[in-house]
């Protein structure tokens, strides 16, 4: 469709495809935004959990620090680098730790949510609008007393003006709602491999606290 077609399109839609403009470009810069954080985080959080509970299975506990903070912009690097630099916890404070830091990282991980949502309950109210403007244009345009005479002009300009907004309305919503859908996804996705990798980290934590002991009551013995 070319330039002029598309906007003589626009223009036919009425006032509400301004509105519906702004919220269809929010809505792809947004969803731009997350497309690049997830490809960003998604496959190294997984790879760079995995290494940290390698090396501290072995006890390379600066290793795991030091690799930590070389991908300080991982959220799970954040909150396994937060809770091993904790100066000799218990095991409630590690785990309670763990269980801080990753809550203090899901407003990232869930950021902009709440403006899809209202985008993808807006975007069809702003076309229904759209359609109540081109029914009243509609109506205003017939004559009832003398159908020959009516407007047939502006007839034809309300209905179309009612489904294109209509329409835009519905597309815009729609294309925000899978955008949404899938990083909603993701977010669910991520939280659940924290909670699994925080999990791990804690139990081997908590082994080691365990033979600590064992140890310490040995050397005690003796």
């Amino acid at each position: 469709m070319q330039l002029s077609g598309i906007r003589e399109l626009f223009e036919a839609g009425g006032i509400v495809m301004w509105p519906l403009l702004m919220c269809s470009i929010l809505s792809v810069a947004l969803a731009a935004e997350r497309t690049i954080f997830w490809l960003k985080i998604y496959k190294r959080q997984q790879r760079l959990a995995r290494d940290i509970l390698n090396l501290y299975s072995l006890n390379n506990v600066v290793g795991a620090i030091e690799k930590l903070r070389k991908n300080i912009d991982l959220p799970i690097a954040r909150v396994f680098l937060f809770t091993l630099e904790l100066e000799n916890p218990t095991p409630d404070e590690f785990r309670l730790a763990l269980e801080t830091e990753a809550k203090a990282e899901l407003p990232l991980l869930r950021r902009f949510n709440h403006i899809f949502d209202t985008i993808v309950g807006l975007a069809p109210l702003l076309g229904l609008q759209g359609t109540i403007f081109g029914l009243i244009r509609t109506f205003a345009s017939i004559n009832i007393g003398n159908l020959a005479a009516t407007n047939k002009a502006g007839l034809t300009a309300g209905i179309s003006e009612d489904l294109i907004a209509t329409s835009f309305g519905l597309l815009v919503g729609i294309t925000t709602l899978t955008f949404a859908s899938i990083f909603r996804g993701l977010y669910q996705s991520e939280t659940d491999r924290i909670e699994e990798y925080g999990g791990h980290l804690e139990l081997l934590y908590r082994r080691r606290v365990q033979l600590t002991e064992k140890d310490y009551e040995i050397t005690k013995r003796a």
